[in-house]
């Protein structure tokens, strides 16, 4: 396994990604590393590197190129976490992770890194049919190798992470169920749909139904609606980040109006609240 060659006194900063690989390998050594770092492990971690993926992701919303600097250190430290505990194991190590992903990349690209640079986009959709069908038997062959059981067979909605936001999971579910014809053919029956749903909360509510029951059928016109997105050609995801920020802007409005009053929200009815936030709205398309 990979040991720290410096002292950890004489470690300091550095663009060269293997100051970073001994830094955590300091990290995560017994008795001379940091306690918290040494008791995590991969499901530990896990939730760390998705919000980590997230804050890049706001940092580009933002258009925030410096804090993206900053977020996308996080991240591949992330990658570095994970990777240094895999090691541990006798797994793999960072460079076996960094080999992986330039084979792939070069793999999945022969029309750039090989030979067959005049192909035909139609050429280049089958040949990657054929490397993700090999990609997929060399992973049997290396999960076999290290002794882990066989996947399941893949149906058609197979592969899509369950830890994704669930917007997006369902926007790639959608997708891979239209993609052998259960869809909808045009967005009116979409926008049918959704109105369908809405009727069965109220019926639910209205029949005293319980609240799972509630939640169920709200979970139906969610999935109706990102649905309608998706024929519409919008991310869900994307824009209900754009709604919040939306939102909280205009709410934002609200409670400056308040305070230079020397009010606060608690203290103003939802009428006056209306009224500004209908105001803050007015600004904003006058603007822009």
């Amino acid at each position: 396994m990979t040991q720290p060659s410096l002292d950890p006194t004489a470690v300091t900063p550095s663009g060269d990604i293997q100051r970073l690989v001994e830094i955590m390998a300091w990290l995560r050594t017994p008795d001379r590393g940091c306690p918290w770092d040494l008791e995590q492990d991969f499901a530990t971690i896990a939730p760390f590197t998705i919000e980590e993926a997230y804050e890049v992701a706001d940092a580009i919303e933002r258009g925030d190129l410096a804090d993206l600097k900053d977020e996308l250190g996080d991240l591949l430290l992330q990658v570095v976490f994970h990777a240094r505990m895999a090691e541990e194991r006798g797994i793999f190590a960072f460079p076996d992770v960094v080999r992986a992903i330039t084979e792939k990349l070069i793999r999945r690209h022969p029309h750039v890194f090989g030979g067959d640079r005049d192909m035909s986009p139609e050429a280049v959709k089958g040949l990657w049919d054929r490397i993700k069908a090999e990609e997929k038997r060399a992973r049997a062959e290396e999960r076999q190798r290290l002794g882990l059981p066989a996947p399941a067979a893949a149906g058609v909605l197979a592969g899509v992470p369950t830890a994704l936001p669930a917007l997006t999971r369902a926007l790639k579910l959608q997708d891979k169920a239209g993609k052998v014809g259960f869809d909808w053919n045009d967005v009116d029956a979409v926008l049918a749909k959704i109105v369908e749903e809405a009727g069965e909360i109220v019926e639910a509510r209205r029949a005293g139904a319980s609240q799972e029951s509630v939640a169920d059928e709200v979970g139906d016109l969610l999935f109706a609606a990102v649905n309608l997105a998706r024929h519409l050609g919008v991310d869900p995801e994307a824009a209900l980040r754009g709604t919040n920020a939306k939102f909280e802007r205009r709410f934002g409005s609200i409670e400056a109006a308040l305070a230079a009053e020397g009010r606060s929200p608690a203290g103003a009815s939802l009428a006056e609240m209306d009224a500004l936030w209908n105001a803050a709205k007015r600004r904003e398309r006058e603007a822009g």
